[in-house]
C-alpha cells in the first residue's frame, strides 16, 4: 500500500527564506489530500511535482493566515487550468464566506464545484470515509476553533489462496464472500475454513496531523497508536512560558504527546522563525521521545505494511 506525506511547509507564522507555511501533501494508494494551505503551497506543488488535479480534497486545520492564505490561489490555478470536477473542502464555516468574498472582489469564474464540509471543534468526528482512506477530526486547543485531522488506511478485502481456486473451481460470486470473511462449502460437502485458505491482511495505517495546539493530554485518545503523528513544535523548552501563552507547543510537550499516544514515529515541524538550525530541536525532542525527524520541505516520508 502506497502511504506517503510529503512536507510543502514546515514555518510557523513567519516564512524564512528557505521554510513556507504550513502545507503537507498526504498521499494514500494515488489518492491526495492536502492538509492546510498556507502562502506559496501552490508554488510547492509545482516544485515536488504533485499534479494539482488529482487534489480532491483540502483541509483546513483553522483560519490563521498561515494555514489558508495559500488556499484562493491554488483554487484559481485549477480552474484555469480546466479543472471541472468537483472539489471538497473541510474547514471553517467562516471559510467559504472568505472564499466567497476574494472570488466576487477578483471576479474569479470557478469552472469547478466547491463541497464545504464544516468541521466540528466539540468532538472527534468521521469526516469523510472513502475507498482507500477514513478521515477523522478531532479538537484541538488554539487562540481559535481548530482541529487536527487523523487519517486511516481503507480497509482491503482478504486474499485467497490462489492454489485453492484453481483445486476447488471456486466461481466469482463464491470469491466475493470469502473476501468478506464466509467460509467455503466445496461441491462434496467439504467446509474450507475462511483462514485456511485466505490470507491476513496488514493492519491499517494512520497518520495524524496536529496543526497548532497548547499542550493537551485530552488528544491522546484521539491518536492512541497511530503509525505517524505529525504535531507542531513551534518552540525549544526554554521558551515554554511564550509557547503557553501564543497557546502553542515545544519540542518536549509534542515529544511528551508522542509517548503518552504510543506513536511509532514522530514528525515536528511549524517551527518559528527564530530558528535558523533545527538541529536542537530535533536533538531536544528526542530526549523524550527518540523516533523523532524533522518536517523538511521537499521530503517525502514513506509509511509502509
Amino acid at each position: 500500500m502506497k502511504f506517503h506525506l510529503t512536507i510543502l511547509g514546515c514555518s510557523s507564522a513567519t516564512p524564512t527564506s528557505e521554510r513556507h507555511p504550513s502545507s503537507q501533501l498526504l498521499n494514500i494508494n494515488d489518492s491526495l489530500y492536502l492538509i492546510d494551505c498556507g502562502e506559496a503551497t501552490q508554488i510547492q506543488l509545482r516544485r515536488n511535482k504533485i499534479k494539482l488535479q488529482k487534489i480532491n480534497h483540502i483541509f483546513i486545520s483553522h483560519l490563521h493566515g498561515d494555514h489558508y492564505l495559500g488556499l484562493i490561489g491554488l483554487l484559481s490555478t485549477m480552474s484555469i487550468l480546466g479543472r471541472n470536477n468537483t472539489l471538497n473542502i473541510y474547514s471553517s464555516p467562516l471559510l467559504k464566506e472568505i472564499i466567497d468574498l476574494q472570488i466576487k472582489a477578483s471576479d474569479i469564474h470557478l469552472n469547478y464545484e466547491l463541497s464545504y464540509h464544516f468541521l466540528n471543534y466539540e468532538n472527534l468526528d468521521l469526516i469523510y470515509s472513502g475507498k482507500n482512506a477514513d478521515v477523522y477530526s478531532f479538537p484541538l486547543k488554539h487562540r481559535i476553533p481548530t482541529c487536527g485531522f487523523l487519517f486511516v488506511s481503507g480497509k482491503k478485502d482478504k486474499n485467497i489462496n490462489k492454489d485453492v481456486i484453481i483445486d476447488e473451481q471456486i466461481s466469482i460470486e463464491a470469491i466475493k464472500q470469502i473476501k468478506k470473511g464466509e467460509d467455503f462449502v466445496t461441491e462434496d460437502g467439504r467446509i474450507l475454513k475462511n483462514e485456511q485458505i485466505t490470507f491476513t491482511n496488514p493492519s491499517p495505517i494512520s497518520f495524524a496531523y496536529c496543526a497548532d495546539t497548547i499542550y493537551d493530554e485530552s488528544i491522546v485518545q484521539y491518536i492512541e497508536n497511530v503509525d505517524l503523528l505529525y504535531h507542531e513544535a513551534t518552540f525549544m523548552q526554554d521558551m515554554a512560558s511564550a509557547a503557553k501563552e501564543k497557546f502553542h507547543s515545544t519540542t518536549i510537550d509534542a515529544a511528551t504527546i508522542a509517548l503518552k499516544a504510543n506513536a511509532k514515529q514522530l514528525i515536528i515541524g511549524h517551527f518559528s522563525a527564530r530558528y535558523n538550525d533545527l538541529e536542537p530541536l530535533l536533538l531536544e525532542t528526542k530526549t523524550v521521545f527518540d523516533n523523532t525527524l524533522l518536517a523538511e520541505e521537499g521530503k517525502t516520508y514513506s509509511i509502509s505494511d
